[in-house]
């Protein structure tokens, strides 16, 4: 929901510091591959309950994540470096709520809700980008991406704001994430609207 808005802004501030990891030969898929691994230790800090740490290395794993994308708009995007990046965000977003039920076995149900419904989002988010890219439709909405990124009322900055939010205030893991949850499965749902209305075979015809 809040992507679109922020987008122009995050972008602005990270392309200066882009250009100069570009300038050091540094590429867009190691500021990835670095940020995962930031995402993992933020994994391992949650588990072992050291929250604030956690915390730390869920905001490096965010910056990392805008970086990748401002590196390679200066020396170039590529197919692969796209899907790493989305591939690398799925399996970090997935993991924190799994440390915290590691960390508490009392958070184990409401960690499962919001994993599965995270599944929801990933799949209608995959999915849409998969047929959006056979049928050639594009959008620079949310920043210039490898495929096309559909929107909805749980997108990336309101993920990061709830990991964030649950590293700070942790007794409230459960109510935090059936709330975060079910709000997901009606994005989720808007997007399954979104792709009956534009994938239908009428609306393909005309699209011709």
């Amino acid at each position: 929901m809040l992507d679109a808005t922020l987008r122009p802004i995050v972008d602005a501030v990270l392309n200066r510091p882009g250009r100069q990891l570009a300038a050091w030969g540094i590429s867009a898929n190691q500021v990835t591959v670095f940020g995962g691994f930031m995402g993992l230790a933020a994994f391992v800090s949650i588990t072992f309950d050291a929250l604030l740490i956690g915390l730390v290395f869920i905001l490096i794993n965010r910056l990392a994540d805008g970086l990748d994308g401002a590196v390679a708009r200066v020396s170039g995007s590529s197919d692969f470096g796209g899907y790493l990046d989305i591939v690398i965000d799925f399996i970090f977003y997935s993991s924190i709520p799994f440390a915290f039920a590691l960390n508490n076995p009392e958070n184990s149900v409401a960690a499962c809700f919001l994993i599965f419904s995270f599944v929801g989002t990933a799949a209608s988010f995959l999915a849409f980008a998969i047929l959006a890219a056979k049928r050639g439709i594009s959008s620079e909405a949310r920043g210039k991406k490898t495929f096309f990124h559909l929107g909805g009322l749980t997108e990336g900055t309101e993920t990061i704001i709830l990991l964030c939010m649950m590293t700070l205030m942790p007794s409230y893991f459960t109510i935090m994430s059936w709330v975060f949850g079910s709000l997901c499965w009606i994005t989720t749902a808007m997007r399954i609207s979104d792709a009956k209305r534009m994938f239908t075979a009428e609306n393909y015809e005309n699209q011709k």
